[in-house]
């Protein structure tokens, strides 16, 4: 019996996921979910990806794209020292509103749909960056968790969250809080 790694699971699972889709849902629609996978270049991505926030949130788009970058775990750091302290080896994706730039982690692939969903979640937080009144940065985090979710979801997908890390992030709480 042969053993299939992992990435050979996951590659049969969307193999098979593709093939459902087609047959119970139509190839239109199963075409437009895929849409994403076609893209040559990062601002077609990007494109794909505003299309179905757009259709998917009620955040509007903005009328300038970010600056997309790949870069390393230690440049995350650099960037978001507080936040690279908490959750180091699980930051897979980082936007600064200042330059209006999302940071992707290598290694990103843009046929993996997990790390597209990273860039999904960034581009909310370009999005919510002038929209809407947030009490702290955290507070942006669920709505950007759960559009990331509804399009894995979509795909048959379930993403890897820490849902009660980022509710209690998002309900800007005081941390330093010890019962006496």
């Amino acid at each position: 019996m042969r053993i299939l790694s992992r990435a050979g699971l996951w590659s049969a699972r969307n193999g098979l996921f593709c093939l459902v889709l087609n047959a119970f849902c139509g190839g239109a629609w199963a075409a437009d979910l895929l849409a994403w996978r076609e893209a040559q270049a990062m601002p077609d991505l990007v494109e794909h990806m505003e299309v179905w926030l757009d259709r998917h949130t009620d955040l509007p788009r903005r009328a300038v794209a970010p600056e997309i970058r790949l870069t390393s775990t230690a440049t995350v750091a650099r960037l978001a020292p507080m936040r690279a302290a908490s959750d180091a080896s699980h930051t897979r994706g980082l936007y600064d509103p200042d330059s209006e730039t999302i940071w992707l982690v290598r290694p990103w692939n843009a046929k993996n749909p997990y790390d597209v969903s990273v860039l999904l979640h960034e581009l909310v937080h370009h999005r919510q960056a002038v929209h809407g009144h947030w009490y702290c940065p955290g507070a942006q985090e669920l709505p950007a968790y759960r559009a990331q979710q509804a399009w894995l979801n979509a795909l048959g997908l379930e993403p890897d969250v820490n849902w009660v890390a980022v509710v209690l992030e998002s309900g800007c709480t005081t941390r330093d809080i010890h019962p006496e």
